[in-house]
């Protein structure tokens, strides 16, 4: 078994918690008693480095009562149940509370310990995917940090990249211009197993159809260039604009991507850069390609989605090219960070850089406000049909309090106490606050 796995036993009855405390440590398990819900809890957190063994029917916190709290713990922790006799409706029920499995009283020894050996196996599976995707998150190629932000969509977004990464199969990329596609099909590859191999990239757009079917499939004649699917064999080649590609080769395609079987030695990562309104992806493809790729498939969420994350991308923008022009970032009042919310961002984060380097360009010379920004901006824009909706007073204050704090955490480089004096907060507060918005005092030293 490698290193032994622990077994929390939690019994109100020393006898029974001893008994299969040494039956247990006899099978190699390092074993740990508890005679109640209560003390157990104490030692139990999502890092815990075992499974754990508890009786139902306990005096104080009951069984039920301790896996519902142990499951709102880790939803992953494996948790066997002993039920008495005649107790088996209640050991069904906590198993769709979520226990991995229950025995009933008296049980056989062997039987307890081939399933903690299976609750065991379960538990550390779990916890090398949590490992790895810590590593992934902040591996060296950084790629995952640049995908910035805090919104619920964000988070989704990086976790299915690392889901995606580590899986064979071809991927659908979509979303509006400007959301970040391609830096997205970047991460794709440098968290997969094809990491260290060819990436590249090319754009169907670029090419009449015969240009393609010789770029794509070959044969070239120019001085020994290869065909980008043989360039980018035993990688990944990301195909931009992939509803350019014509109808008799997206059959070309599809065809080869057959023959490559299961999994695929290459790596196909198409986007999809449909911009016209009301119209989509598998409109625009075979049906049996699409969903061929579209069995994978990431869709970005729009800017007007993330909520703060407009603020705080705004901020490290106009910071980044304040460092660039020599000069200060411009200030965000509440009006302007509210405009900034409400904003329809038809050109996402694109449109955002924009903004933000004409905010500082502007600011540099004492003119002009965000708000005439984008108004222009959106002005131009005129015929983009989406509307925005509104949103909850508490959500605009709350992205501003984030963002000032933030700010003022980095203009004084992490000093609690000067952050405090400027925003005339007590300590407690601001630690309640910076806990509540994910800012940590070690990001700003």
């Amino acid at each position: 078994m490698g290193q032994a796995m622990k077994v929390a036993i939690v019994d109100d009855e020393q006898d029974m918690r001893q008994s299969i405390s040494q039956w247990l440590a006899l099978s190699g398990f390092d074993t740990e008693t508890y005679g109640s819900a209560e003390e157990a809890l104490k030692s139990l957190t999502p890092e815990f480095q075992g499974v754990v063994v508890s009786d139902i029917k306990m005096p104080g916190m009951d069984g039920m009562a301790f896996l519902k709290r142990l499951m709102s713990v880790d939803s992953a922790l494996p948790v066997i149940m002993i039920t008495g006799h005649g107790d088996v409706p209640m050991a069904v029920e906590a198993m769709h509370m979520g226990a991995f499995d229950f025995l009933e009283k008296p049980f056989n020894p062997d039987k307890m310990t081939e399933l903690a050996k299976k609750a065991a196996n379960a538990r550390r599976l779990t916890l090398d995917n949590r490992a790895l995707r810590r590593e992934l998150s902040d591996g060296g190629t950084g790629i995952i940090k640049k995908l910035i932000g805090a919104s619920p969509v964000m988070e989704r977004l990086r976790e299915d990249i690392l889901d995606l990464g580590q899986a064979d199969g071809h991927v659908l990329i979509e979303g509006e211009t400007g959301t970040g596609k391609t830096l997205v099909a970047h991460a794709l590859h440098a968290v997969g197993a094809k990491a260290g191999k060819k990436f590249v990239l090319f754009s169907c757009a670029a090419h009449d159809e015969e240009a393609l079917a010789a770029r794509l499939f070959g044969p070239l004649e120019e001085g020994g260039q290869l065909p980008l699917l043989e360039e980018a064999r035993g990688g990944t080649l990301v195909l931009e604009d992939i509803e350019a590609l014509p109808g008799a080769l997206q059959a070309r395609l599809l065809s080869w991507m057959n023959d490559q079987g299961t999994p695929a030695e290459t790596r196909i990562v198409a986007i999809c850069n449909l911009q016209e309104q009301g119209k989509t992806c598998e409109d625009a493809l075979r049906p049996d390609l699409y969903y061929r790729l579209a069995a994978m498939k990431i869709t970005l969420p729009p800017l007007r989605q993330r909520g703060e994350d407009i603020l705080m991308l705004f901020q490290r923008f106009a910071d980044q090219f304040a460092d660039e022009y020599g000069c200060d970032a411009p200030e965000v009042s509440a009006q302007e960070a509210a405009q900034l919310l409400q904003a329809p961002w038809p050109g996402n984060i694109r449109q955002l850089v924009n903004i933000a380097e004409r905010a500082v360009l502007q600011s540099r010379r004492g003119a002009g406000t965000i708000a005439s920004l984008l108004m222009a901006d959106n002005e131009a824009a005129a015929d983009f049909t989406v509307t925005t909706e509104g949103k909850p007073l508490k959500e605009y204050v709350e992205a501003f309090e984030r963002m000032l704090i933030d700010n003022t955490m980095r203009r004084h480089r992490g000093s609690i106490v000067n952050v405090m004096e400027e925003l005339c907060l007590p300590r407690r507060t601001l630690n309640e606050k910076m806990a509540k918005y994910g800012l940590q005092r070690s990001d700003y030293l």
